[in-house]
Order: C-alpha cells, then structure tokens, then sequence
C-alpha cells in the first residue's frame, strides 16, 4: 500500500492529482515554488488555478525537493511542456532512483520536438517512466465529479501501481501499454480543441464541430501511426475520449483560446488575459514539424497554424478547408492486439 505520493507542479492538473491520491489516505508533497507554496500553506486553496476547492488535510505545499521526495514511492510530474526541461533540471540529483514517475503533461517540446516523458529521460531520469491520460477536465475532478484516464507505461508492475494508487469511487483508471500513442494523443488533441474553439468563436454550428471532431481524429491517429502508435489507442480514452471533452467543455483552456481567437481577438492578448498555460498554441508549431518529418498530411492542424501564426483570417482557414480538393473519406483503420489498449470496462 503507497503511503506518500510527490506531485510536481501545483497547477491545475498538478492540485487535482494531490487531492485524487489524498482521497486514497496518501501522504502528498505538493512541490512548487516558494511564493506559491507559502500561499497554499496558509489559505490551503488553489486560488488562481483551481479556485474553491479546499486542499486534503494529507497534501503538503512545498519548496523543498529534498523534502519533497523524502521516503515517496510515486512521483506525478505535472508541469507545462515548454517549462518541463528547466523545472526538473535542477531536480534529478533529489528523486529517488526507485519510485516510478508519471506524467501528466499534455504536449510536445518545441525546440527538440520531444515528448514530455522523453524530455523527462533527457534531463537525467532513469526511473520508470509512465503516463497519465484522458478526459480530465480539472474544475471537474476538483468537484469529484466522474473522471475515467487511462495510464500507460511499459512497466506493467508501476501502472498497475499507479492504477491502484489512483483508483477511487469516482476516478476510474484504465491502463495501456501504448505510452507513445497515449502520450501523443493527449498532445495533438489541444491543436484540434483550438479549431474547436475557433469555430464556436465564429458560430460555425454543430455541423462543422461534429465534422472537425471525426476528421481531427483521423490527423491524430493518421500521425501517431506514422511515429509507432497503435491506431486503437486513438480511439479510447487518450484519443477520442480526451478530444470529445476538449472540444466541447466550456471551461476548456485551449477551446475557451480558440473561441476567443474566432472572435477577432489577437492570439497575443488571448495569451496575456490567461494565468493557465494554453498548451495547443505551442504544440501547433511542433506538431506540425512532426508531420512534416514523417509526410503525414494534416490539414485542419496546418489552418490552425495559418490563424495563429500566419496572419489568416479564421473564417478564410475555414473556406480553405472546405474547398481542398474533393476526395474519398479516407479514415486509419485499427489494427486489433490482445496486450494493447485499454484494459475491460
């Protein structure tokens, strides 16, 4: 039975994974900075990320590492993708060499084009690497309201410890053994809630969202396939499941962005107006890159490039999609692997 738990980053994500373990009777360190720690010590809530909800009595807002990761047996790395690198530099010579470490982090670095887990084996972690995922909206599972993930990792041993370290009457957990696909999936997902977004902005209707969700699928899987992912990933919890909810909630970062850029408001005040990092308006740039390396065609993550960086006009992105050249619907059909995927409902 896991007694302490380390959280890393105490944003949103990071404030929800504290309180799912606490819930479990676990001992949480919430590491973060000094000023942020001293505020969450004293007025023990979340204020500018995950305002009212109360932290558990079992998580511990700290500064300190090496306080931090003292006696832990889970490690949650829940720090934005583009600050990953310089966060947890200075941290490795402090982690433990035996407890597994998960990410929460959806995105893809953009200098290196590196997943989060990969930029976490960058800088120096040999732990045993796993992957938080899915439909997980923080305002939600703050509230305990119903949340399903899945966590993926190639050591079954730690994600099946994570499973049960995570698992509670209202958090769910699935597990996979497709870390690239789930991680990959959880990054290409904030490109297309931004489309989303752009076109709730606009008032496109439900006709076009319902066509943006199919077809920005088709991208994220024709994508991760093309890098090793198994295609029936993208149709679980990481995939379709993270999209569908990004894509629709209200409270969504990316989507909100989205819709605000499909307003007429330049990509630069939407960015200043936020304390949350949009994770999609980087991961454009990379995702982009990444289709490029491996010539898989993406068309819908190419026009939210052109709204965001290239001066196009939302509604002229729009046109220019539905006027491509007409072709066959054209979808990546699974392929079936009794070890992968998510495990029974």
């Amino acid at each position: 039975m896991i007694s302490k738990a380390t959280v890393v980053g105490a944003g949103a994500m990071g404030t929800c994974i504290a309180q799912v373990l606490a819930s479990n009777a676990i001992r949480v360190s919430l590491l973060t900075g000094p000023q942020r720690a001293s505020e969450l010590l004293v007025s023990r809530t979340n204020q500018r990320y995950l305002p009212g909800v109360r932290l558990s009595d079992r998580v511990t807002p700290t500064a300190d590492p090496r306080a931090a990761f003292l006696q832990t047996e889970l490690v949650f790395s829940a720090v934005p993708t583009q600050h990953l690198r310089t966060t947890w530099t200075p941290l490795v010579t402090e982690l433990p060499a035996d407890p597994p470490v998960c990410s929460c982090t959806k995105g893809i670095e953009v200098e290196s084009l590196l997943r989060p887990s990969e930029v976490l084996a960058a800088v120096g972690i040999r732990n045993r690497l796993a992957i938080l995922s899915g439909p997980s909206v923080a305002p939600e599972m703050g509230r305990c309201l119903p949340t399903t993930v899945v966590v993926a990792g190639v050591d079954a041993v730690a994600v099946d410890g994570l499973q049960t370290a995570l698992s509670t009457s209202w958090f769910r957990v699935y597990t996979s053994s497709d870390p690239l696909g789930v991680e990959l999936a959880g990054a290409v997902k904030n490109v297309i809630a931004l489309a989303a977004g752009i076109l709730d902005g606009l008032r496109a209707g439900d006709n076009a969202k319902a066509a943006l969700v199919t077809r920005g699928l088709v991208e994220m899987t024709r994508l991760g396939v093309a890098l090793g992912a198994r295609a029936e990933t993208f149709t679980g919890l990481a995939g379709i499941g993270d999209l569908v909810t990004t894509c629709v909630s209200p409270v969504g970062r990316n989507r909100a962005a989205g819709e605000q850029i499909g307003r007429g408001v330049p990509l630069a005040v939407v960015l200043a107006q936020t304390h949350s990092v949009i994770e999609g308006v980087p991961t454009t740039r990379a995702v982009l890159k990444l289709a490029e390396r491996c010539g898989v065609e993406m068309p819908i993550t190419q026009a939210v490039a052109d709204v965001l960086f290239g001066g196009v006009a939302p509604l002229d992105a729009i046109t220019r999609l539905m006027t491509r050249p007409p072709r066959a619907e054209s979808n990546v059909a699974p392929t079936s692997s009794p070890s992968s995927g998510e495990a029974r409902s």
